[in-house]
């Protein structure tokens, strides 16, 4: 491409909370003059709609997925998996590696650069093969990924192998963070040593580390100490925080209330029935586009929110393909009628950018995904944390310890809440002691978080400076 267009290639990890930021990040890259191609695999095309429609130059390379015995046929995102469906995904996608050689080599005019998701380590041999860079984008925090970074490269194993509640600690890290061995990546804690699944994927994360950059969705403001550390860590500066990524046309309620998926109740529904409410009395309750409730934990928190008395809007998943369906995603029989009035009930997929940038919405309690993290963050919504697996754990902490924006309210993908105690946490979030503080806290990183991406603001700045390394990388190939 000519220097003022570098040509990149984007290649997102196909799960929601991955590919959404991706795809926002690109529409950013596309404002900036950057030529690109997405590649998909044939089910994950939809997704681009929404992107191809407000930028019609981008083109994409539609690759056949590949077969895995461990993903049923017509499967392509891991949505439709159950939690362990990542480590599966993540293996077989590497098997693309020679149909995007080919590709390159017979493209005419190939790109100059790689963006590629945390999840793909293997595009970076492909970059290398080509003489071209790699760049990771990172849709964890830069806390998160240091560790995950720290456990792949030192390989550290519990003392007692049975031992769930072994502290590993990260001494090395800002804030020396320490979690019980059931805190750490799953798909760290399923690693078999000589099991080729488990040994690519170790090979994609030491991939990620020798990359030539990682951009992060992320705010120098939340995550100062973690972007320094990194940089230190990994001996150069080529580390750009161009967060928050924000979804173009944010404010649309038609553009909001499709992305991602189709919802049991219309937005404009859900804003209507928000604007009856009064300001900050409502708690928002979303575990994420992957995780599934068991019925046990379900029920728990049924009976919770029917004794906090709060308002509540609950956005719950269904079981998938994986999951046995009896057991898990059923809303007690009672609920729904019990609460009426009082209470929202959204199966699937709710437009959660929408509903947190209403200002009814007082407490959101979150699996604490950086995307609904950055969500809330950007909404100035204080939070109750319930972690789950990834990255969660880490997040929590991040929200609760150092910044103060959060309480915690239950921790674990198994874990049954107490359904009194929940009920108080509840009730706390919008109208306890402490409400008026978190939510000035959130009201500030909301302002700096905004600011950050607006013209001289520090994201604003790495976005310039990423896409300008872009253009130097794309005139030296030419050369």
């Amino acid at each position: 491409m000519s220097e003022n267009h570098p040509h990149v290639l984007i290649f997102p990890y196909p799960a929601q909370g991955h590919m959404l930021p991706l795809l926002d990040f690109t529409h950013q890259l596309v404002n900036n003059g950057v030529a690109i191609t997405i590649l998909v695999t044939p089910k994950n095309l939809p997704i681009l709609d929404p992107l191809l429609s407000r930028n019609p130059s981008i083109k994409t390379l539609v690759l056949p997925f590949p077969s895995h015995p461990s993903i049923p046929a017509g499967v392509e995102n891991v949505k439709d998996l159950p939690a362990n469906g990542f480590r599966s995904m993540m293996y077989n996608l590497g098997k693309l590696r020679d149909p995007i050689l080919e590709w390159f080599r017979n493209h005419p005019s190939p790109p100059s650069a790689i963006i590629s998701d945390m999840f793909l380590g293997f595009t970076h041999g492909i970059a290398t093969q080509l003489g071209i860079r790699r760049y990771v984008f990172s849709t964890s925090g830069a806390l998160a990924l240091s560790i995950v970074y720290s456990l792949w490269r030192e390989m550290p194993k519990r003392k007692d192998p049975n031992d769930e509640n072994e502290n590993f600690h990260f001494p090395n890290i800002p804030n020396s963070p320490k979690f019980p061995f059931w805190q750490l990546s799953p798909i760290y804690r399923s690693y078999v040593e000589g099991d080729p699944s488990s040994e690519f994927i170790r090979e994609c994360y030491l991939a990620d580390i020798t990359s030539h950059g990682i951009v992060f969705n992320t705010f120098m403001e939340l995550e100062n100490v973690y972007l320094d550390y990194l940089m230190k860590d990994l001996g150069h500066n080529r580390v750009w925080s161009v967060g928050p990524v924000l979804p173009p046309g944010e404010d649309d309620v038609s553009s909001q209330s499709n992305r991602g998926g189709s919802s049991s109740v219309l937005a404009s529904e859900i804003l209507a029935w928000l604007d009856k409410c009064e300001d900050h009395s409502v708690v928002y309750v979303c575990f994420g586009s992957q995780a599934v409730l068991t019925n046990k934990q379900m029920e728990e928190l049924a009976i919770a929110l029917d004794k906090s008395g709060v308002k509540f809007i609950l956005s719950a998943k269904r079981a998938t393909k994986g999951h046995a369906s009896n057991d898990y995603g059923v809303i007690p029989s009672w609920f729904e009628e019990k609460v009426a009035g009082r209470g929202l009930v959204v199966r699937d997929w709710a437009p959660q950018v929408l509903i947190l940038k209403h200002q009814a919405i007082g407490a959101f309690l979150t699996h604490c995904g950086w995307n609904s993290t950055l969500e809330s963050l950007i909404a100035g919504v204080p939070m109750l944390t319930w972690p789950m697996g990834a990255d969660q754990f880490a997040n929590a902490n991040l929200l609760v310890d150092e910044h103060e924006v959060a309480i915690r309210a239950c921790e674990g993908a198994q874990t049954v809440p107490n359904s009194d105690e929940l009920a108080n946490l509840l009730a706390e979030a919008v109208q306890g002691n402490n409400v008026e503080e978190r939510r000035l806290r959130a009201s500030e990183l909301r302002k700096v978080s905004i600011n950050g991406i607006k013209e001289g603001g520090n994201s604003f700045k790495d976005l310039a400076a990423f896409v300008k390394k872009l253009r130097e990388e794309a005139t030296k190939i030419e050369v």
